[in-house]
């Protein structure tokens, strides 16, 4: 029951953090300035709020690893983190400018990690290692999934825009609050001594030199992730100024190619999870899952037709739900400190979260590269993000302490 019930509250979170992300900021950016600085705005916003994420996430993932509630130590902060998160959501849609807009989607990147923290760590909290792989491919089953609800909800609700970014808001109340019902999240009677301030902000910090495994996974998750942002955060203007779609248009193929990635994913992401739980091996899963993935990024620079879209969100779902099953269970065992799971998962988490702003500052780059200052060059974009995959991949080879 509280496995089902996680993967229901992750469903509800991706929905809700995944959708602006994907399809719906950049619809709400183009309602407030031009068609042609829409793409530079909405990168900007993204990259601002990715740091409150990256700032949040450790943060909130600490003060759960310490919080002494009578209801637990998750529970709270996946609650409150919760009834925010739709407050937020709402400054979102209401806002009628750029800086509200952003103040709406940094109080929602903050409200969002205070669940998102807690959530992931329970995983590491409720689940033996030996099936770790096949329950963390109901995470990448999961977040795949609301990014496709989230694409359909921007389909369907394309010029109302506080259903576009209320509804995903009260998903992720109502299915997050069934998992802190269910959750047996045992409260801690004594907190644990943190040395105090100096020595609790030295704790957001895990040694690489220490902790070798640990940081060539965060390295390497660091790298898969700003590939892949270079593909999401400019996916919608990929369809409408490279393959010529129209915003309506652009947002049910991006749908219908949110649809397919999924479908590639649930396939791999169980069978890839339950092979690695059975073989005890993770490393060759996740390094052939990246590579799969970097040729994907590859063979978009090459794509300008809807069909090469599709043909390309498949393989990259293929590739997606091998990764991201198995890379979350090896992270889980590279943890160096088994009483601060929370704690170090807010770590790695920053590798999810930096690439986020990075990836709109590097993409710039990218798509004027050879264009005389138009930004129009969607090879070198994707290209570029197919090498950062494979160097993602590399970054795994050095791992000694997991097969």
């Amino acid at each position: 029951m509280v496995v089902v019930t996680m993967a229901i509250a992750q469903f509800g979170l991706f929905v809700g953090l995944l959708a602006p992300v994907t399809v719906s900021l950049a619809l709400k950016t183009q309602t407030l300035v031009p068609g042609d600085e829409a793409a530079a705005v909405n990168g900007n916003v993204l990259a601002v709020a990715a740091l409150f994420a990256l700032v949040g996430n450790p943060v909130f993932g600490r003060l759960s690893d310490l919080t002494t509630s009578r209801f637990g130590r998750r529970r709270p902060w996946m609650a409150g983190g919760a009834v925010v998160f739709v407050g937020a959501m709402l400054i979102v849609a209401l806002a009628g400018s750029v800086p509200v807009m952003l103040a709406g989607w940094c109080l929602a990147q903050l409200a969002g990690n205070a669940m998102l923290a807690p959530l992931l760590a329970t995983i590491a909290d409720q689940v033996p290692p030996q099936q770790r792989a096949s329950v963390s491919a109901n995470v990448g089953v999961m977040q795949n999934v609301g990014i496709l609800v989230a694409a359909y909800i921007a389909a369907w609700f394309v010029d109302n825009m506080v259903v576009l970014f209320v509804l995903p808001g009260v998903l992720a109340l109502l299915l997050v609050g069934v998992f802190c019902v269910v959750l047996p999240d045992e409260p801690i009677t004594e907190r644990p001594d943190t040395g105090g301030w100096l020595a609790l902000l030295r704790t957001f910090w895990v040694n690489p030199r220490r902790y070798p495994d640990f940081g060539w996974a965060w390295l390497s998750r660091f790298l898969v992730f700003l590939a892949y942002f270079l593909f999401i955060s400019f996916r919608i203007f990929y369809l409408q100024e490279r393959i010529g779609l129209e915003a309506a248009d652009a947002a049910r193929i991006l749908g219908l190619g949110a649809l397919v990635f999924t479908i590639g994913l649930v396939i791999t992401a169980k069978a890839g999870g339950w092979l690695s739980d059975r073989t005890g091996r993770r490393k060759v899963f996740v390094v052939v899952s990246i590579l799969l993935l970097a040729l994907a990024f590859a063979l978009l620079g090459a794509v300008t037709t809807v069909p090469g879209f599709l043909l390309v969100e498949a393989i990259m779902g293929i590739g997606y739900g091998v990764y991201w099953s198995v890379d979350t269970a090896l992270t889980v065992d590279v943890l160096p400190d088994r009483e601060n799971t929370a704690k170090d998962l807010g770590v790695m988490n920053i590798a999810n979260a930096l690439p986020q702003s990075l990836a709109a500052a590097l993409g710039g780059i990218l798509l004027v590269l050879g264009t005389g200052g138009a930004a129009t060059n969607y090879t070198a974009l994707f290209v570029g993000a197919g090498v950062i995959g494979v160097l993602g991949a590399l970054a795994i080879l050095p791992i000694r302490s997991v097969r």
